[in-house]
């Protein structure tokens, strides 16, 4: 049987809940585990998919297309595990389930309540990510003990330990303790109030995972050990680090693994192996350089509606030794339109990432056309690559008001259409293009060599295609389609010959970027910006 390990946050949102399930899965799957991971989200929606990124952040896609929490980032970020449409389940979700089962007379003479039925879906769906081949499920409660929301996972996750056995359960809650400036003091009694509720829920922590601006004293885990009802062993300080991909050091250093396993009672199939994580930290900390990467989007004010993009750049930039400064450029500014050199000069390189209607599409172009001229290395992902083609069909090719039809749906110039599938759809919500398709790589193209290969998988959300009407213009112009769905009707990527580095994807490739195997189309992205740097230096009185 798989053992469950099930996290939980409390105090308040936004401190870590991820990142500590994902070093979890790191550190177990370094000890030879064989790992699963699971976000249960407590919102009504089916998925994110149709969420603005400033109520949820970045909608991640999975290799089989489900579109969820950017927590799965993490989860596969850490441990290199490619995750499927299960490893995020909503409340909308699940009540979805019930109701059409309902419907179907599944439950015919009963009431159907939030318990048993509803908790029974929640215990059906975490039970099956169990495998023979699973060791150690991590599921990771969304929101904050206490929330309304949250309260039937709670129940379900508390009726597990009947359904599998206590010991094969740990639960594990991470806490806040904040420090009071005015006092000069840590506080425990937050924390003691968020165990207690979730005390009252049933559900006494095995562990605690208290997060901090600094280590905990002594003094302070003995407290929340004898507040908490847990063992001193088991409070785990993890203090604010410099980068997340720290945190798996410091998780190990206070013991989480030996905790895990002891209350687990696992003997690690494998001695303990980084798998390179080491080493890439070391690599991450000892970059010398810095690029200066501008991301033209419009929705800059929440860094984490790009997260999987940013993390990616990073990746690839720490492979060449470099970190990052990333400049933050609003898409929908007039001033970029009108004079974008102004926010544009003196950036290693320009990044335009995916994104969903008219707002900020303009400055977006106006972004790639200086990109462009001025040879600063861009690369565009997505609505990023939709905005290219527009931008080179207006000012090379001389079709001024190319445009596309998401945007303007009478433009004289659709290079820019909506895929033939799509036309007929009326509902938005999980019907676009999403998860891996292949890609059939032109040969010569710079792609191909960064690829080092003739057809690559790479994840896709979207509805829109460049226009085949168009295609042959584009290309007499000098725009090169160094990428296409294998039967050729569906352009993938887009470069110019000619440029530094001038490329743009439809698909996604950050989702598959991993730190230790940088996205191929950012290691060619912070090679190209690197060497802009460097003759920029060397023309520097």
């Amino acid at each position: 049987m798989s053992k469950y390990i099930f996290i939980t946050g409390g105090v308040v949102s936004g401190i870590g809940k991820g990142i500590v399930a994902s070093s979890l899965g790191r550190l177990l799957k370094s000890h030879g585990f064989q790992i699963s991971l699971l976000k249960l989200d407590p919102y009504i929606n089916l998925d994110p998919g149709t969420m603005s990124p400033y109520q949820h952040g970045e909608v991640y896609v999975t290799e089989d297309g489900a579109e969820t929490d950017l927590d799965l980032g993490h989860y596969e970020r850490f441990t290199d595990v490619n995750l499927s449409r299960r490893s995020n389940i909503t409340t909308g979700a699940i009540y979805q389930r019930v109701i059409q089962k309902e419907r179907r007379g599944d439950y015919l003479s009963g009431t159907v309540q939030v318990v048993p039925h509803i908790t029974n879906a929640m215990k059906t769906h975490i039970r099956s990510l169990e495998s023979e081949q699973t060791d150690v499920v991590i599921a990771e409660i969304g929101g904050t003990v206490g929330d309304i929301e949250s309260q039937p996972f709670i129940e379900a996750i508390r009726q597990f330990r009947k359904d599998v056995g206590r010991q094969n359960i740990l639960y594990l809650h991470v806490t806040w303790i904040p420090f009071i400036k005015a006092v000069g003091e840590l506080k425990t009694k937050p924390s003691q109030h968020s165990v207690m509720e979730l005390r009252r829920h049933g559900i006494q922590p095995d562990v605690l995972v208290c997060r901090s601006e600094g280590p905990l004293e002594d003094g302070i885990r003995e407290k929340l050990a004898l507040f908490c009802d847990t063992e001193l062993p088991a409070v785990i300080s993890c203090p604010d680090a410099e980068d997340v991909y720290e945190v798996p050091f410091r998780l190990r250093q206070e013991g989480l693994v030996e905790q895990v396993l002891e209350r687990l009672q696992l003997t690690p199939p494998a001695a303990f192996n980084w798998e390179g994580w080491d080493a890439w930290v070391h690599q991450l900390q000892a970059a010398t350089r810095c690029l200066r990467i501008g991301i033209v989007g419009k929705y800059v004010q929440l860094p984490d509606a790009y997260l999987s993009v940013t993390e990616a750049v990073r990746h690839a930039a720490a492979a060449q030794g470099a970190r990052v400064a990333f400049v933050w450029i609003q898409a929908d500014n007039d001033e970029l339109k009108a004079q974008p050199e102004a926010w544009l000069a003196g950036l290693d390189g320009i990044l335009v990432p995916g994104g969903f209607g008219l707002r900020g599409v303009e400055g977006k172009i106006a972004a790639i056309r200086y990109a462009r001229e001025q040879g600063v290395p861009f690369l565009g992902l997505c609505l990023g690559m939709q905005c290219a083609v527009i931008e080179f069909a207006r000012h090379v090719c001389g079709l001024e008001q190319a445009h596309s039809r998401e945007f303007m749906p009478d433009t004289p110039h659709p290079v820019i259409d909506l895929m033939p599938e799509q036309r007929e759809l009326e509902d938005l919500g999980g019907t676009m293009r999403l998860g891996a398709y292949p890609c059939k790589l032109t040969p010569g193209s710079r792609m191909h060599t960064l690829y080092g290969a003739d057809q690559v998988d790479e994840r896709h959300r979207h509805r829109y295609e460049v226009n085949n009407d168009y295609r042959d213009t584009l290309s007499q112009h000098g725009l090169r389609f160094c990428g296409t769905s294998p039967d050729g009707l569906l352009v993938e990527a887009v470069e110019l010959p000619e440029h530094p580095f001038f490329m743009a994807t439809q698909f996604h490739p950050e989702f598959k970027s991993r730190p230790n195997r940088p996205g191929p189309c950012f290691v060619g992205f912070a090679q190209a910006a690197l060497a802009q740097q460097s003759a920029s230096e060397e023309v520097t009185p």
